[in-house]
């Protein structure tokens, strides 16, 4: 069932409560229903009747509104006249109250600036240290690294001239025993 028709239904039902609508003929007996097509003539002009009235209710609620925002108007543009005005009795008590207040919103707004800025600066100065901790330690590591591949160059130099020494004084006894 639609909306409309939904609505339709209880204004019926709402009419024929509050006796608007009424659902039996003016016979004797009392009891006996009203044809259904008189019914829907009164259906029908009772829903006429409803919706006539909710178009004077719609009227009435904008002409509501209408005033409602004309007067929003008013108390808008009086209200601006009273900022007016009180700005205008402020400078009266200090004449550089404006300039005052301008530079104090000067200050506040670079503030706000800085904040973020110094911020910004400690969080920089932090990773210039870790980076720079972190360089500083690998330049340590590859002097300790460095200094280990001379000892390493130096102990294999030696290694090899003693092993050389080692061959050359075999090669010098076997020359002496094979020329004898």
């Amino acid at each position: 069932m639609s909306l409309d028709r939904q609505q339709q239904a209880q204004m019926m039902m709402h009419m024929k409560n509050s006796g608007l609508i009424i659902s039996y003929n003016n016979n004797n007996s009392g009891s006996s229903p009203m044809i259904g097509d008189e019914e829907d003539e009164l259906s029908k002009s009772a829903l006429l009747a409803f919706r006539v009235k909710e178009e004077e209710i719609k009227k009435k609620r904008m002409e509501v509104r209408q005033k409602v925002h004309a007067h929003l108007g008013r108390v808008e543009e009086e209200t601006k006249k009273l900022a007016e005005i009180r700005e205008e009795l402020e400078a009266l008590e200090d004449p550089r109250r404006k300039e005052v207040t301008w530079v104090r919103k000067r200050i506040d707004l670079v503030n706000k600036e800085l904040k973020p800025l110094g911020q910004s600066c400690h969080k920089k100065e932090k990773e210039y240290r870790e980076v720079l901790e972190a360089f500083n330690e690998k330049n340590k590591e590859k002097a300790q690294l460095v200094a280990r591949l001379m000892e390493l160059v130096t102990e294999s130099e030696r290694v090899r001239m003693k092993k050389l020494e080692e061959l050359n004084k075999s090669i010098e006894y076997l020359g002496q025993h094979v020329a004898r």
